[in-house]
């Protein structure tokens, strides 16, 4: 009976029903999401997509797309931020089964580290072996320019000075190992293979390869802050991605990230310019359908059942 009743949570209830149910044990927590979506919906996903400000398209190029929203995924928390659409969208992208997320979620919003990193755990238990995520972020290398595109092949993780990571706590040896390495968190040939299709499609003039550097946000850096990351060797800077990286990479996915400078971080006192989010979302759009391109022929080039962790 005790069997039987478990299985109705989990399957059955409302998601709001569901939702009242929630496992204490993260991992209980994130297998029970992942059998919610594998139970409504007809894809199994092997590539994740992390869709970021202004860049939900991605999304729209699914076929036999199927929506879920976050508010009716058990244990998911909601997408707050304008430009993010807030759901979970499956289907297949040149003929890879995807699940692209319309929406990420942001330190700022008030979530703890380990509620905004859930959803990689979550498809990691649905199978995901890829992840590539695309992110807004501002330029600290004066060699960028707004609608450049940034292959990120390293991170500076400002919060983990602190000891904010999505990792403290109790490790769970069923995600991964007590201290998971990340000098190679961005897949080597996942970054070639990014440049190879570039310059195929002649994109190889506006993409770039850099370091990113995660601030909490979510106001944008003063002067003194944009001067001191780029003397640590940042070329460019946001709040997000990086904690979905790492949690990611515990768990043993590959990593592919890019970065769409959406504006010039000021670095001059005498300058009038002022970041908002406007025009991040702006960016995005003028970039969009390059931004699809690229990413849809990477995946259609990806080989699976990688073992790489």
């Amino acid at each position: 009976m005790l069997v039987l009743n478990s299985f109705f949570l989990r399957f059955y209830l409302k998601p709001s029903e569901a939702k009242r149910n929630v496992p204490h044990d993260i991992h209980d927590q994130c297998q029970a999401t992942a059998d919610w979506l594998l139970s409504n919906t007809q894809v199994q996903p092997t590539v994740g997509i992390v869709c970021g400000s202004g860049l939900g398209g991605l999304a729209e190029m699914l076929k036999d797309r199927q929506v879920i929203k976050y508010s009716d995924i058990p244990n998911f928390p909601q997408s707050t931020v304008h430009g993010h659409a807030g759901q979970l969208v499956f289907g297949t992208l040149k003929g890879k089964p995807c699940v692209c997320m319309q929406g990420r979620f942001h330190l700022y919003e008030g979530y703890s580290i380990q509620k905004i990193t859930l959803p990689m755990r979550v498809f990691k238990l649905m199978g995901v072996e890829t992840m590539i995520m695309t992110n807004a972020a501002g330029g600290l290398n004066q060699d960028y320019k707004v609608g450049d595109v940034m292959i990120i092949k390293d991170h500076i993780n400002m919060p983990g000075f602190a000891g904010v990571s999505p990792l403290t706590g109790p490790n769970d040896d069923r995600f991964g190992v007590r201290f998971p390495c990340m000098s190679d968190a961005y897949d080597r040939e996942l970054r070639q293979l990014a440049h190879d299709v570039a310059a195929e499609l002649s994109y190889s003039d506006f993409l770039q390869e850099g370091v990113y550097c995660v601030l909490g946000g979510p106001s944008f850096e003063t002067i003194a802050e944009c001067r001191l990351l780029h003397k640590l060797g940042a070329d460019a800077v946001g709040m997000s991605t990086v904690h979905e990286v790492i949690v990611a990479r515990h768990a043993g996915m590959r990593c592919f990230a890019l970065s769409l400078i959406t504006n010039r971080a000021v670095m001059d006192y005498d300058s009038q310019e002022k970041a908002n989010h406007e025009e991040v979302l702006e960016a995005g759009r003028q970039r969009a359908e390059q931004l699809e391109k690229l990413v849809s022929t990477m995946v259609a080039r990806l080989e699976l059942n990688n073992n790489n962790n």
